[in-house]
Parts: C-alpha cells; sequence; structure tokens
C-alpha cells in the first residue's frame, strides 16, 4: 500500500479519495471507515459504495466507547438537539469564534492515530483527510485547523521513524472548492452521505445539509445525492 485515506462516505473525504486513488492507483490504497456510536450510520453505508466504485480495499472499525463520555448530539447517547442552522450562523452566535455543538472530542485525532497505526503496519507512507477551510473557521472544528494538521503531520512523521505523513490535500478550499475539485475529478457524490440527523433522506436544515447544498449550488448543478 502506499496511501491510507480517512473515509466517511461524506464530499470531502470521498474527494480525498478521488484524489488518492488518481495518484496512487486503486490497488495501492486502502480506505478506513469508523463507527463512533454516530446517529448518522448511513455514512457507513456511504462508505461502502464509494469504496466499491473506486474498487479499493476497505477497513472497516468500531471506535465508538472513546466518545462514551461525550454530550455531542451527533452521538447515540445524547438527547442534545443538532442544530438547524448553517456552520456560519453557529460561528456568529459564538462571536465568531468557537467550538460548535457537533464537533465530536478530538474524532480526527483518534482517527488519525488510528489510521498511522494502519499505514505503519500496511507500509503506506501518506494519509489522506478532508479537513478543509469552512471547518477550519472560527476553529469550528479544531481538529480540521492548519495548526492541528500541521502538529498531527509531525507525531505521525516521528511516530512512524520518519516513514509516513499526513496530508489534507482540501485544507484551504472551501466546500464550494472541494465540489469543483471533485466534480472535475469525476467523483461519485450521488453515493455520498452528508445530513447529521441519521433519518432515510437528508433533513436539508442541520448545517452540514445547508453547506452541501449551498456547495453544490454555487458551482451550478442540483446535489446528485437527491436525484
Amino acid at each position: 500500500m502506499k496511501a491510507v485515506v480517512l473515509l466517511s462516505g461524506g464530499i470531502d473525504s470521498t474527494t480525498c479519495l478521488a484524489l488518492a486513488v488518481e495518484k496512487y492507483t486503486k490497488n495501492e490504497v486502502l480506505a478506513l471507515t469508523m463507527h463512533y456510536n454516530q446517529k448518522h450510520v448511513k455514512e457507513i453505508e456511504a462508505s461502502h459504495k464509494v469504496a466499491y466504485y473506486y474498487d479499493v480495499q476497505l477497513q472497516e472499525s468500531d471506535l465508538s466507547q472513546a466518545f462514551s463520555l461525550s454530550d455531542c448530539p451527533l452521538l447515540q447517547q445524547s438527547h442534545k438537539k443538532i442544530k438547524h442552522e448553517s456552520y456560519a450562523e453557529q460561528l456568529e452566535e459564538l462571536g465568531g469564534t468557537g467550538t460548535v455543538d457537533t464537533y465530536v472530542p478530538f474524532r480526527n485525532g483518534l482517527f488519525l492515530s488510528y489510521a498511522a497505526a494502519a499505514a505503519i503496519s500496511v507500509g503506506a507512507n501518506v494519509i489522506y483527510y478532508g479537513a478543509h477551510a469552512d471547518d477550519a473557521a472560527g476553529r469550528a472544528y479544531p481538529d480540521c485547523t492548519p495548526a492541528f494538521e500541521t502538529a498531527m503531520n509531525t507525531a505521525i512523521y516521528e511516530g512512524s521513524g520518519h516513514t509516513c505523513c499526513l496530508e489534507a490535500p482540501l485544507l484551504n478550499f472551501t466546500k464550494t472548492e472541494v465540489v469543483r475539485m471533485g466534480l472535475r475529478l469525476h467523483a461519485p457524490y450521488e453515493l455520498t452521505w452528508s445530513c447529521y440527523e441519521g433519518g432515510t433522506r437528508p433533513c436539508g436544515v442541520c448545517g452540514t445539509c445547508i453547506d452541501r447544498a449551498k456547495a453544490f449550488a454555487e458551482n451550478g448543478i442540483p446535489d446528485p445525492a437527491l436525484k
């Protein structure tokens, strides 16, 4: 293996997988998808569909115990409601800077540590994850910021004996720009899932649904997953 990709089944991770397959070919890419007791388990189904589309090896793991103490509304044990507002609106309520309710504590840190162990085991020299500029804005998701990516890259590089590094190829792109890139790569967005509410169809009103709809609209096309 050459590359390990964190694959949630959403737009960002699917775009990362498309980039990895383009650069390394399908036989050199390992995709990882994680259960973390999320309400929106349909994203796991989506990750399987995307991995099947690209014909890459997929490993599914359960890391839910790590988040058993969290009351994040994305998690099944929480009774908190998911806010029906865009992330920009949520950040405005926080005064422009602050962590949004749907941040799962250090989730990307845990996932990337797991990915590092997998990468070292299979001889991969790079890990891709789909952090992008909109998630990093105002530290809404602190494990998506450039500072976090730099720190985790250092930890992974040192901890792997200088054999593996971290890449966040979308880090400086907005969601609209991520979708534009994925469309160029012919990413199968019709197979992806983003909604946090855990229903059978996207709710259209949670933060991730709002941002997804905006990204496709600004690229001048309807969301292919809603056809």
